[in-house]
């Protein structure tokens, strides 16, 4: 299912809501239990503190259940998230007083819920591992974007989708392994398939449908009951990204999404403008700190200008804090490098943390770029990426953002590998740009900025 815009797995749902109300339930049993229940007050407090918890939870990716697997990861990511919510709310109760809803009512509630949070997670996956809850998975086709689909499948754990086997044309190939199932049977075997192995959907992984397309199988299956998806559709869901591999333009023809509608645009200009008219009051002092630390460390300029594509592939000037050399861009322009001795020491540290960045609210005021939107690039880079990646010049169809669905999903790009990776995350973007989208990826972004993830 789709949650403000984002493909959201039902278990992950299940968990998120299930311990919301677990953190909520005990926090009121404690107050309860300590003769605390005086009406509203505390029910508001109650709402805050579950607040506070969930949402150290989520930002130690405690709710991606790819990540968190075995109960060593599981309990090492509750007691952080605890630890840091705990902590967090004593820093707030003495600036707060009010907020405080008692230290023994907290303490009990902790004890509670962590225990309460940790048993119900290991029955869930343990549940789960040996439920017949997953969906089986048959995948037609065998090559590269069928294995590709199918690896994804076996690596994310969120939607409970299992790979049953693949259908090949060849006969001679049935046993033979591809990916970790392997080739089942050929088309005529799909009617088969689908009742002996239970399959509840099926994945069409064909690089050329023409003349190859199983059609009265397919049928068959679909009136059945089995749901039949292409692997684009699949892989978008389980990734948050578009398969761009062999992707056909009329892909993006007939493909629900890609359309904004002018209230959307109004609406998202309106926002950027509150949002970068905000950043750029509570930034001033920030912005200020960073110009002295670059002016001591390496002088004048402070301030780093540099043409990037916009939108309908319009060059603008953007506006950064100098992270490097004075004179370390002369020459022909170069990818940025993990370990790149053209930064500086102050650089290295506004990079990690996106002070360098701040100046770009002003490229917001002046319209050059959105709040939220793929990451501009420099004109050199993008003659070169428009070569080498199909449909790259897609991405300036809207503004480039300050941040954006690739940042937050992936490291900063340093290669044309990474620049086609990001490319099926600015692609999704495209696809379901929406104000939803645009602040759940604000919120995700500040996720990021803290832990320093993609920094280079």
């Amino acid at each position: 299912m789709q949650l403000f815009s984002r493909y959201v797995s039902p278990r992950g749902l299940t968990v998120f809501t299930c311990e919301l109300f677990l953190i909520g339930g005990s926090l009121m049993m404690a107050v309860a239990l300590r003769g605390q229940a005086d009406a509203s007050p505390t029910y508001l407090k109650i709402g805050l503190v579950t607040l506070l918890y969930v949402l150290c939870l989520y930002y130690n990716d405690f709710y991606d259940l790819t990540v968190v697997q075995s109960s060593r990861e599981l309990i090492v990511r509750l007691c952080q998230a605890a630890g840091t919510a705990t902590l967090l709310l004593a820093i707030i109760t003495i600036a707060v007083p009010g907020i405080s809803i008692g230290n023994g009512t907290l303490v009990l509630s902790l004890f509670v819920f962590l225990g309460a949070i940790l048993a119900w997670r290991l029955a869930f996956n343990r549940f789960l591992r040996s439920s017949p809850l997953e969906e089986r998975i048959l995948v037609i086709g065998t090559g590269t974007i069928a294995r590709a689909v199918a690896r994804q499948i076996l690596l994310q754990r969120d939607f409970g989708y299992r790979v049953v086997g693949f259908i090949d044309n060849d006969p001679a190939r049935i046993g033979e392994r591809i990916v970790n199932p392997g080739i089942v049977g050929t088309p005529a075997d799909i009617p088969r398939l689908v009742v002996e192995r239970g399959i509840d959907r099926i994945v069409v992984g064909l690089t050329d449908r023409r003349g190859k397309l199983p059609v009265n199988e397919l049928l068959w299956a679909k009136l059945s009951g089995v749901a039949v998806e292409d692997t684009t559709t699949v892989y978008e869901r389980l990734t948050g990204k578009i398969l761009i591999d062999d992707l056909k333009p009329s892909w993006f023809i007939f493909s629900d999404g890609f359309r904004v509608s002018r209230l959307t645009r109004v609406l998202k200009r309106t926002i950027d403008l509150g949002f970068a008219f905000t950043g750029f009051v509570l930034a001033a002092p920030l912005i200020a700190l960073t110009a002295l630390a670059i002016w001591f460390e390496t002088g004048r300029p402070i301030l780093y200008r540099q043409e990037r594509v916009g939108e309908r592939g319009r060059v603008f000037t953007l506006f950064k804090m100098r992270s490097m050399h004075v004179d370390a861009e002369r020459g022909t322009p170069q990818w940025a490098a993990s370990d790149d001795d053209r930064v500086t020491r102050v650089g290295r540290f506004i990079r990690a943390t996106r002070l360098d960045e701040l100046p770009q609210f002003w490229n917001v005021l002046r319209g050059d770029m959105s709040f939220v939107g793929p990451r501009p690039e420099r004109p050199f880079f993008v003659d070169q990426l428009e070569r080498a990646i199909p449909f790259y010049q897609q991405r300036h169809v809207v503004r480039p953002g300050v941040t954006g669905w690739a940042q937050i999903k992936y490291r900063y790009g340093s290669s044309v590998e990474d620049a086609m990776e990001k490319l099926r995350y600015d692609l999704y973007y495209v696809k379901h740009l929406s104000i939803a989208l645009d602040l759940t990826i604000v919120f995700d972004t500040v996720k990021v900025t803290l832990f320093s993830k993609g920094a280079q």
